[in-house]
């Protein structure tokens, strides 16, 4: 979803991870801000921000690192967005003043929050997790082309950028309809902990996939980050699974879904990625498609895949297909908690929660990169992580039974913060690589 989630979330709006600037020239506008344009011979770079889940997706931000100059128009350039000049070389920002001190608290908290209401979301609705992947994402569709009907009103979305071929789009719906709906079905089972802990390897399997598919290159510590984060979320997975720890009674299909999840939702990023980097190819002047173009079509499809795979998903349940109407029906009079037959304790004040907030925070997040940078609103989102793994330990309304954690699951959840952290930090010029 990372402007929102999976599809779930602002979070989906996917920009080059990596791209080189343009030389710039002239004045910069008054306030403080800059058009910046991305060329073929520029020393910044772009950061996306790793915090990927479903639900708690967190979403892409960017790490800009301009001269303070305006930019000369060619047709190389692609412009990608607007950031502030105030920036230092090593993409923090020169002053920590009141408003970023206030910006990155509020998205800390409200990353917790998202991580935490994904899970208690689904408690109600533990039963009926592909209705709630559906709804949900019919949900941001609306909201997705509500603001790509205006920003088509206003002239910033053209006629040209709407008529791009669809069938990316249509697989970049498909890998999301399988991340949100296999999300959802393993985090209703799985203990609240481990879920911010498996969804981390999306990082693992973006860093992957993008070596495959863009021939993307990284730098030695973004290497290492990752490998990291793969030791943590293994070590703290495997130590849940011990005789009488608290996965123990999980089924192994339950993480393997999870992990799978991460896996096609990067697959997805990779994919809009591509969309943006050839749209530029495609359209005049090198302009890049709008994030709202990618993002409306994107989830479309999405919400489109995930009706038409519900009788493979939910037979994961043993679900049967001739039992789906009734499914969905049920699913609907558990949402509205209309009918006192249906164990559905929490709803639908749990599950608007979690929509409202999960928007909230995408909002936040990406408001805190503007603020200051991409490495910011990263380190925030990664401090978030041992945060909500704490909170969804101890017992929480309609949750009663607190987690015990053991000293592995801990040592794993601290190595693979480690691991995000420093894939994470800035990196030297000269340690930046493309192809």
């Amino acid at each position: 979803m990372e402007l929102f989630s999976s599809s779930l979330s602002l979070s989906q709006l996917l920009l080059p991870s990596r791209v080189k600037l343009l030389s710039l020239r002239a004045t910069p506008p008054k306030n403080t801000s800059t058009i910046v344009s991305i060329g073929k011979q520029s020393q910044s770079h772009l950061r996306m921000i790793s915090n990927f889940e479903t639900g708690n997706r967190i979403g892409f931000g960017i790490t800009i690192r301009p001269r303070p100059e305006q930019c000369i128009w060619n047709k190389s350039m692609v412009v990608l967005g607007l950031v502030r000049a105030s920036k230092r070389e090593d993409g923090l920002p020169n002053k920590i003043g009141a408003g970023i001190v206030i910006g990155s608290s509020l998205t800390v908290i409200l990353a917790v929050m998202n991580r935490v209401l994904y899970k208690l979301a689904l408690v109600p609705m533990k039963n009926y997790p592909f209705f709630l992947a559906q709804l949900t994402t019919f949900g941001y569709v609306a909201v997705y082309f509500t603001i790509l009907y205006r920003r088509y009103r206003a002239g910033i979305v053209t006629k040209e950028m709407l008529a791009l071929p669809k069938s990316r789009f249509v697989a970049i719906g498909a890998l999301e309809a399988l991340g949100v709906a296999s999300g959802m079905a393993s985090a209703a089972v799985l203990p609240g902990p481990a879920i911010p802990i498996l969804n981390q390897s999306f990082l693992v399997w973006q860093l992957v996939f993008s070596v495959l598919i863009l021939r993307r290159k990284y730098s030695g510590n973004q290497i290492l980050g990752c490998l990291l984060v793969t030791a943590g979320v293994i070590l703290a997975v495997a130590s849940g699974s011990n005789k009488g720890q608290f996965m123990s009674q999980v089924d192994p299909l339950w993480p393997a879904l999870m992990i799978a999840s991460a896996a096609f939702q990067s697959v997805a990023s990779i994919l809009k990625e591509f969309v943006f980097i050839d749209g530029a190819k495609r359209l005049k002047q090198g302009k890049p498609p709008d994030i709202f173009v990618v993002n409306s079509f994107g989830s479309g499809f999405q919400a489109l895949f995930v009706f038409l795979l519900l009788p493979f998903l939910s037979n994961l349940r043993g679900i049967p297909f001739a039992e789906l109407p009734t499914y969905l029906k049920s699913g609907a009079a558990c949402f509205s908690n209309f009918r006192g037959d249906l164990d559905c304790q929490g709803a639908p004040l749990l599950p608007l929660l979690f929509i409202t907030t999960n928007m909230a925070f995408n909002i936040s997040l990406l408001n805190l990169v503007k603020m200051t940078s991409a490495l910011v609103a990263s380190l925030a989102s990664t401090l978030a992580v041992p945060i909500s793994i704490y909170v969804l330990s101890l017992p929480l309304p309609y949750m009663q039974h607190g987690t015990s954690l053991n000293i592995s699951f801990i040592i794993g959840s601290a190595i693979l913060v480690l691991g995000l952290t420093l894939y994470n930090l800035p990196q030297p010029k000269n340690e930046l690589k493309f192809d």
